[in-house]
């Protein structure tokens, strides 16, 4: 049975301009002189930057994107392909982040559609799921958090073509926590369900935890069970943040 491999995922969202690119310039730096991490880095910035980052080829730094349209090509205007993050160096596309559902009312069939063009293009889904604080009030976490999953991922994901990132809705950019157990316990449950659909292979897959991670949480939090990693957000913008949540990766 393959071990998930460990990923720490940064989420630029609607942030950064070309001079933010000197961050990556002094993380690539961070990675070089520090102990080498058990876990790739991954940097999602605004689509503006996808090429210049890709550009800079930091060996240690893959190239995510934020999103991405179903179709290859056409009409859609303001929209982009996994095709041409593709082409612009992307390895990775964050689909069904919380904000994209919350914001543009997107639903867990066009995250499976989206997470499907994305596989074709031979790049990989980052699935976000994940409640809001009034389904977590209503006991109803595990519910949703399931729900989402079993219809946002699609048939064919595999350990290769497919990250999971459990992001609690009302923990992102708030400063509120859920407790590692809370975490441990929700992972699990994903975790579960992953196995019970794909047989062994579920145990493959990384499941990464976001919601207001930083450095000063996230060795508790990515040492609870059944968590491969982070999905970052406001943290990722500044090297010194982002390398502190590496860290927890570092022996």
């Amino acid at each position: 049975m393959k071990s998930a491999k460990n990923i720490v995922a940064g989420n630029w969202k609607m942030n950064g301009l070309v001079a933010s690119l000197e961050e990556i310039e002094a993380l690539a730096t961070l990675i070089d002189t520090s102990a080498a991490a058990d876990c790739d880095v991954i940097v999602c910035p605004p689509y503006t930057l996808v090429c210049s980052l890709a550009a800079m080829k930091k060996q240690k730094i893959l190239v995510g994107a934020q999103d991405c349209h179903v179709a290859v090509s056409g009409a859609h205007t303001g929209d982009i392909s996994a095709l041409m993050l593709k082409d612009a160096g992307a390895s990775h596309i964050i689909v069904g982040h919380s904000e994209r559902r919350a914001d543009h009312g997107e639903t867990s069939a066009l995250v499976h559609a989206k997470a499907t063009a994305i596989y074709i293009e031979g790049l990989k889904a980052i699935i976000c799921i994940g409640e809001t604080e009034a389904e977590r009030d209503n006991n109803q976490t595990e519910e949703v958090v399931l729900g989402q999953l079993k219809e946002s991922v699609p048939d064919d994901a595999t350990p290769e073509n497919t990250v999971i990132a459990y992001e609690p809705v009302w923990a992102i950019g708030t400063g509120k926590t859920p407790t590692v157990e809370d975490v441990a316990e929700i992972h699990t449950a994903i975790r579960k369900a992953l196995i019970n659909r794909f047989g062994d292979v579920g145990a493959g897959f990384s499941l990464l935890y976001g919601g207001s991670v930083k450095p000063s949480n996230a060795k508790e939090l990515m040492t609870a069970k059944n968590v491969n990693g982070a999905l970052v957000g406001g943290a990722s913008l500044k090297a010194s943040d982002f390398n502190g949540i590496i860290e927890a990766y570092r022996k």
